[in-house]
């Protein structure tokens, strides 16, 4: 990805729990248009880090601002970001349709139009068929898509995806991905994708930030961090894993 405009930009987030520290003054950059994988097991901090850029929780230090605007303090509803949720978060009692409109109820400039709006999201979404239906007549994957055009249909600048996968099968995973990357490409707009998964990261991002113990150990392109992991944590919990599925798989296709 050729480098562009920042849109995104922390420096010196730190945050503590029940006094440990969970995260440890991180400085990081995200570019306008980016494809941005938050990479790290459980507990590495990357899911505290999310909260933070969504204003869901208050750091204790640092400052986050988008296009230069400092929103380290504002409400999530004044960042103009939209999340997608590993849970997917829909009203049961709704239908498809009704759950993308809902979206836009309290938005004066385009709520007389959200029936039409919420339409244009689903079908870009592949959901045509099923926009009268009741949510919980979906398959998982079909949920997640209509997740994905409620946040789409409110137009933020940065898309946040919590782990948005990790309850799908592998099929859908793969359909998923493809679906997440035309729409990036299609739109424009900058991504940061929650994941503990190598895979899943190197297949969708432009660049990879690898967190561990509350800091970054390396933030590069994916044929980067292949080429030169950063240190012994960023080679052994990345390129070793990987190796490991390609290994693995690699036993098969040479029958």
């Amino acid at each position: 990805m050729a480098e562009s405009a920042v849109k995104l930009s922390v420096r010196g987030l730190m945050k503590t729990f029940e006094g440990k520290e969970i995260l440890h003054g991180l400085d990081f950059d995200v570019f306008q248009g980016e494809f941005l994988s938050i990479l790290g097991p459980s507990g590495c901090g990357k899911t505290t880090t999310l909260r933070i850029l969504m204003g869901l929780l208050a750091p204790d230090a640092g400052s986050v601002t988008l296009d230069g605007r400092d929103i380290t303090t504002a409400a999530p509803d004044q960042r103009s970001m939209g999340i997608v949720f590993q849970n997917y978060a829909l009203f049961e009692n709704m239908s498809v349709r009704g759950n993308v409109e809902y979206a836009l109820k309290f938005d004066k400039d385009r709520k007389g139009r959200r029936r039409e709006l919420a339409e244009e999201a689903l079908v870009q979404l592949g959901l045509a068929d099923q926009i009268d239906k009741s949510v919980h007549e979906l398959s998982g994957g079909q949920q997640q898509r209509v997740s994905i055009a409620r946040t789409l249909v409110m137009e933020p600048e940065v898309i946040l995806f919590d782990e948005p996968m990790s309850a799908l099968d592998v099929e859908t995973r793969l359909s998923m991905r493809a679906e997440l990357n035309d729409i990036q490409e299609r739109l424009g707009t900058t991504m940061i994708y929650i994941t503990h998964d190598q895979e899943e990261a190197f297949a969708l991002s432009d660049r990879i930030m690898v967190m561990g113990g509350g800091t970054i150990h390396q933030l590069a392109a994916p044929d980067q961090i292949i080429a030169a992991p950063a240190d012994e944590y960023v080679a052994d919990f990345v390129n070793k894993n990987l190796r490991i599925k390609m290994d693995s798989l690699a036993r098969f296709m040479d029958r």
